[in-house]
């Protein structure tokens, strides 16, 4: 299972699950993508590089689901692909995210809930066993 999603009052919540790490920034960019629109229905048109920095593997987490909604705000792409390779060293946390999907197309697109934030509250990315589980709460 990559992701599942659990009720909520007005928000949406979801855990993500990883045999890695990066499958689970990959899970969790999934998640957050579905949120907004219909996976199946983003072509694989447009491609997009991202990389960022931080001190803890929750920063890191956090940083890239806020730009992947920055993204989508400011550049009007969603995404339906991740590769994701992460790097530590130094006590730094480094990303890199390369995207696929295409700009956001009402007519062709079955566009779901518009996400405007990630919230800190319940959120956390933590190793249980063999598996990183991330849990995530968005503000939509």
């Amino acid at each position: 299972m990559k992701y599942k999603f659990f009720p909520h009052t007005a928000d949406v919540i979801f855990e993500a699950y990883g045999r890695t790490l990066e499958r689970a920034f990959e899970h969790s960019a999934l998640a957050l993508e579905e949120i907004m629109v219909d996976l199946d229905t983003v072509e694989k048109k447009e491609h997009y590089e991202i990389s960022i920095n931080s001190d803890s593997v929750e920063n890191l987490l956090y940083d890239f689901l806020s730009e992947l909604i920055f993204i989508k705000d400011t550049e009007n792409l969603l995404f339906n692909k991740f590769h994701i390779v992460i790097l530590h060293k130094n006590k730094e946390y480094e990303l890199f995210a390369n995207c696929e999907g295409d700009f956001i197309n009402k007519e062709t697109q079955a566009l779901n809930d518009d996400a405007k934030a990630i919230t800190m509250h319940e959120f956390e990315i933590k190793k249980k066993a063999n598996v990183w589980v991330a849990k995530v709460l968005v503000d939509i």
